[in-house]
């Protein structure tokens, strides 16, 4: 038996769940989620918490068991504290900029990287070299960060580019290393 699939989902204060049939409603303080499973798994919602329940011992209904827990569990985390990443910019004269909507990255290239914010996140440049992603949705939250980190992924020899908050990236000692 799945031990993710087994622990229920306790739901905080504030947060409304509608289950209708296989389509999950989740509304909270930071804003609100739907979401259609597969017919493999069963949701209920008891005592203040959300359970599910696999209808066979299929590998296929195993698998889905602990994908459906974790992606509920992330919904209702999502609409109550929200998800964030932070990503840092390394190398001299490399810089973010957001305005109106639009996050303008100065990252090497012979002109500015326009990326446009996305319905659902918010993007924040508290300083020059600190980008910050907030949404409710982490799947899109993520997307949106490997997204802006693949404009200028840190290269190992200098270490610039943009990189994950506290991504450790192997150095390479290039040719002066080989003598």
């Amino acid at each position: 038996m799945s031990r993710i699939g087994k622990k229920p989902i306790p739901v905080p204060r504030g947060v409304d769940i509608a289950v209708d049939g296989r389509t999950v409603r989740v509304k909270g303080p930071r804003g609100q989620m739907e979401r259609t499973f597969r017919p493999e798994v069963d949701i209920e919602m008891a005592a203040g918490e959300l359970r599910v329940a696999r209808r066979t011992d299929s590998k296929r209904d195993r698998a889905f068991h602990g994908l459906t827990r974790a992606l509920l569990a992330n919904m209702v985390t999502g609409v109550s504290l929200g998800f964030r990443k932070t990503l840092e910019i390394v190398g001299v004269g490399y810089r973010a900029e957001k305005k109106s909507g639009t996050l303008t990255l100065a990252v090497g290239y012979s002109h500015p990287i326009q990326y446009p914010e996305p319905a659902g996140i918010t993007i924040t440049t508290p300083n020059p070299t600190t980008i910050v992603i907030e949404g409710v949705d982490r799947q899109q939250v993520g997307q949106v960060a490997a997204e802006i980190r693949a404009v200028r992924s840190p290269e190992p020899y200098k270490g610039k580019g943009i990189r994950y908050h506290g991504e450790l990236v192997r150095r390479k000692a290039g040719k002066a290393g080989a003598k």
